[in-house]
């Protein structure tokens, strides 16, 4: 019995030790995405600002820069972070993802975006009305003031809706302290002041 006990303890051990090391390869990996991506969107928008006159829309476009869109901050929470096109589970993994089918920064309607509860999102849940949140692009900065939160069901997607005038929706798993596949959506919903 003893030398099937010493194996079995060995190889949680291993276990334990393959796990963390894949929590620290993920942390790592998110931190030099993170730092890469905001260095690359601060040059593109120095490089902007020096040719302004003439900006084309396609050039600006997120498939035009490798998925990037802006970076989005709450500086009230400290929030702050990548923004990039899609949300698919790799792109979350090391951003926060601009929903597809929703208007990108600038256009009239309603921007989505998405993160995971437990990385970048997680302190939305001290968010207030009135705070402020901002959007920086290659094409500028864009302030949101945030008029409500709600919850939702996972497949309520009228959230999403386009609407009147600039609206900025921010999406996130609810509760923020539940143990797996959360049941609900937390939402932020914001609106542009200029």
């Amino acid at each position: 019995m003893r030398p099937v006990l010493r194996w079995t303890r060995w190889l949680l051990m291993a276990c334990a030790v393959l796990l963390l090391g894949y929590c620290g390869f993920v942390l790592a990996d998110t931190w030099v995405f993170q730092r890469a991506e905001d260095r690359r969107l601060e040059s593109l928008v120095a490089a902007q600002a020096q040719k302004a006159p003439s900006v084309s829309p396609a050039s600006l476009s997120p498939a035009a820069n490798g998925g990037l869109i802006g970076r989005v901050d709450v500086p009230r929470l400290g929030i702050s972070a990548i923004v990039m096109e899609g949300t698919g589970a790799f792109i979350l993994r090391r951003a926060v993802g601009h929903i597809r089918g929703t208007a990108l920064p600038g256009q009239r309607g309603n921007i989505g975006i998405s993160g995971h509860r437990d990385t970048f999102l997680r302190p939305l849940r001290r968010i207030e009305t009135g705070d402020m949140i901002l959007l920086t692009t290659m094409t500028g900065e864009y302030r949101y003031r945030v008029l409500a939160t709600s919850i939702v069901a996972p497949d309520d997607v009228g959230v999403l809706d386009a609407g009147e005038g600039e609206i900025l929706t921010l999406v996130t798993c609810y509760p923020f302290y539940f143990v797996g596949p959360a049941p609900n959506r937390f939402i932020v919903r914001a609106e542009r002041v200029s």
